[in-house]
């Protein structure tokens, strides 16, 4: 499960092993310095030993126009406190070091890694322990220098199709996609929703013909309920907010990263519940 970088485990091989296992993959989702950095660092590293067989690590940004509220709170709380670009390369060394059986990708907007330099961003990532990049707003055609970089420091890519693409544009996605096609299953910014949308299933499956080798599926899970339904059809389920709630504490509970890390165990416990 590894790369040519030494003791990376790759995203593509985590969800591979996940569904060799006759489940699919729990792919959690946290911001990096939210409530503050060493606090989000414990965090995902509980998320990525309680269950998450991949770990999306979330760039604040300042204009997070895809996310819902909570993910854009968290995001200009951890703006507002100092937290920078740099910190997210810190907190992927420390939970690789921490944590290194999970994947780690990096999700972020294209304007921080087009200001940074796309080559010099990949290699970054790559001497952070780091799988690969999500990147929510850039469409494989315009993203020739994220292909190459890539390429070069062997990170992996994932692109996000919606049940609004086209088969034409699916198909582009899956080709470009060297993780994993991130489905979006309903129209909109992200957040808990009380159910999920229906044209999941749908969209997974138009995603799978164009030729995608694995499809997860994110935007709305928040209960180990929701996690099992989706596990029936999809190569991974991708949860952010609700785990974002469960560090705040803004369900009623403890909060912190013990209180996340129990909900992941939990959603773990609900994709492995349809094998």
């Amino acid at each position: 499960m590894t790369g040519t970088t030494t003791g990376v485990v790759r995203a593509s091989a985590a969800v591979d092993a996940a569904v060799e296992d006759g489940r699919a993959a729990l792919v959690g989702y946290l911001p990096v310095g939210y409530p503050d950095l060493p606090t989000s660092i414990e965090a995902m590293v509980a998320l990525a030993t309680s269950g998450c067989d991949v770990l999306e690590i979330g760039v604040p940004y300042s204009d997070p126009v895809m996310d819902g509220p909570l993910i854009a709170a968290a995001a200009d709380q951890a703006l507002r406190q100092g937290t920078r670009l740099a910190d997210t390369f810190t907190a992927a060394a420390a939970v690789h070091e921490a944590a290194p059986g999970c994947a780690l990708l990096v999700m972020t907007y294209w304007n921080p890694v087009a200001r940074t330099g796309v080559d010099e961003f990949a290699a970054r990532l790559a001497a952070a322990g780091v799988s690969g990049l999500i990147t929510p707003d850039l469409i494989p055609d315009e993203a020739s220098e994220w292909l190459q970089a890539s390429e070069d420091h062997d990170l992996e890519r994932v692109f996000l199709v919606a049940p609004s693409s086209s088969d034409e544009r699916i198909a582009m996605t899956a080709r470009a996609s060297s993780g994993f096609v991130y489905a979006a299953s309903t129209m909109g910014v992200t957040g808990e929703r009380a159910t999920v949308g229906g044209g999941a299933a749908d969209l997974v499956a138009r995603t799978r013909t164009a030729g995608a080798d694995r499809v997860c599926v994110g935007l709305g899970v928040s209960t180990p309920e929701q996690a099992g339904d989706i596990a029936a059809f999809a190569d991974g389920v991708i949860v952010g907010s609700a785990l974002v709630r469960a560090l705040s504490g803004a369900d009623g509970g403890p909060g912190g990263p013990a209180a996340a890390g129990a909900l992941a165990a939990r959603l773990a416990e609900g994709v492995r519940s349809t094998r």
